[in-house]
């Protein structure tokens, strides 16, 4: 299966989106998961809710409201242009930060988990022997939550690969900047003899998904071994072989 010139660079492209848009989200999505995991507060039911909106909204909705936002227009976009020079819109950048917002979601959800799943004991045997929140969370709580963080990693990157309608409304679909691999399937089956293409792209993107969650699954494996942690049908398998 060989690909062309254009399918190379639709690929290239959607990797070096997904790794951004996977980077992006790590470091809000690991603290905001352990706020929501760990404390309580007034309006956190509506701040759980506006996470989770961009799952059950349209695509388009929250790709138009970036380009509202963040557009050359925009209260933000126009900031950022005028001080810093950046320009999100209708370039790569804006692809990272439409397909960061799309996939944030599937960020929190296992990584919130790992966090409320943690044996809080733990953390509070550190600090009685002497260690700070910060030595204690990075030391402690940060190693026991790493599967959850790794699966929020694989499926944020994951969904960033598919990311299509968020991007098409906020940096539209131009070749070479930010024609993803959605995007490219698209504008192949709208040319003539273009199914081929479209064929090959979608069996890769369907291999690029499967490999990705078999890594996820290898890692967090590798990581609850290191960790201690153990399968408890192991142990009963291995019981009745008894």
């Amino acid at each position: 299966m060989t690909l062309s010139p254009q399918e190379w660079q639709a690929l290239w492209l959607s990797a070096k989106v997904a790794a951004c848009a996977t980077l992006l989200c790590l470091p809000p999505g690991i603290a905001l998961s352990w706020l929501m995991a760990r404390r309580e507060f007034a309006g956190k039911a509506l701040i759980d809710t506006l996470i989770q909106l961009p799952m059950v909204l349209p695509p388009v909705v929250p790709g138009y409201l970036l380009l509202l936002l963040f557009g050359t227009q925009g209260p933000i976009g126009g900031w950022l242009q005028q001080h810093f020079g950046i320009v999100l819109a209708f370039n790569w950048k804006g692809a990272v930060l439409a397909s960061a917002v799309v996939a944030f979601p599937l960020m929190v959800q296992p990584v919130r988990l790992a966090f409320r799943m943690i044996d809080t004991r733990l953390e509070r045997a550190a600090n009685t022997l002497g260690a700070g929140r910060l030595d204690t969370f990075l030391s402690i709580t940060l190693p026991l939550a790493l599967p959850g963080i790794v699966a929020g990693a694989v499926l944020c990157f994951s969904r960033s690969l598919g990311e299509f309608g968020a991007t098409m409304s906020f940096v539209g679909n131009i070749p070479g900047e930010t024609r993803t691999l959605p995007l490219a399937i698209y504008s192949f089956t709208h040319v003539p003899d273009g199914e081929a293409a479209a064929t090959r792209l979608v069996l890769l993107s369907i291999a690029l998904a499967l490999g990705a969650l078999l890594a996820s699954h290898a890692i967090a494996r590798r990581a609850e071994r290191r960790l201690g942690y153990h399968d408890p049908r192991g142990d009963t398998a291995r019981a009745r072989s008894r």
